[in-house]
């Protein structure tokens, strides 16, 4: 399996500790990947530094080192229990909205991460939940790319090229035929797990590619069958982790 690498929740108050020592694995590994920005962050889970003085500065001199930049919705709040057409969450920021609102939020998320000197050319749903609003909206608006969905290489579903997650971490290092993506949250990684991170990465980088080396992956088009298919693996995720997070096993569904 050829495996790219995104990380989630980047803002201009996350725990810039954790992610400049994800950085630095990347950076030695030579991978660059996607990063999903928050354009106006309210969610105070994801606050926890201090606001970076020049967050522009930042992400442009991540982009010129060939990393990719993803909206990563608009401020990050869960407002309906809409499950869309990736049911792993039923929690959403985007499905179940209506049209013109969510047009209205991608507009001013693209906005804002244009006033910061850099270019979304992703879409990154909050909780990985989105609708066929949410694709027309993202269309609209002039993008065309969303990471998630399940399968071994790029599809095209409804004009958007979907750039598939792993169903469970493993699959990230096997050797599989095909591609898919390997999600990272380093706001909520302990040192051990960034520990654990980059032995993976050492271990087996010969898996791992650069996201833009993803995105230049010959999609396919994918079926009503292969839709009905992923719709299903994803709730059938989603009822997996809610029974073992109710007999207490604690797994973040990513």
């Amino acid at each position: 399996m050829r495996t790219a690498i995104r990380m989630d929740d980047i803002t201009p108050d996350m725990n810039f500790a954790k992610f400049n020592k994800v950085k630095a694995i990347l950076d030695k590994a030579g991978l660059t990947p996607l990063i999903g920005v928050v354009p106006f962050n309210e969610d105070e889970n994801l606050a926890v530094d201090n606001p970076y003085e020049d967050f522009g500065e930042l992400l442009r001199s991540l982009v010129d080192k060939g990393w990719v930049i993803a909206l990563h919705g608009y401020n990050h709040l869960y407002t309906t229990n809409n499950k869309g057409v990736f049911p792993i969450n039923e929690f959403s920021e985007f499905a179940g909205v209506s049209l013109d609102k969510q047009n209205q939020m991608i507009a001013q998320g693209i906005a804002k991460l244009r006033e910061w000197g850099v270019e979304p050319v992703v879409f990154m749903a909050p909780g990985h939940t989105f609708d066929a609003n949410t694709m027309k909206a993202l269309k609209t608006n002039g993008i065309t790319r969303i990471t998630d969905g399940f399968g071994n290489r790029p599809y095209v579903r409804n004009g958007i090229t979907f750039y598939p997650i792993s169903k469970k971490r493993s699959e990230c290092i096997s050797n599989r035929e095909g591609y898919s993506t390997y999600v990272l949250h380093t706001n909520t990684m302990s040192n051990q797990a960034i520990d654990l991170f980059e032995k993976l990465i050492e271990e087996n980088r010969t898996n791992f590619i650069s996201y833009n080396e993803y995105m230049e992956t010959e999609s396919i088009k994918r079926s009503a069958f292969g839709n009905i298919k992923e719709y299903s693996l994803a709730l059938a995720k989603h009822y997996l982790i809610s029974r073992r997070a109710s007999k207490g096993t604690v797994i973040h569904n990513d």
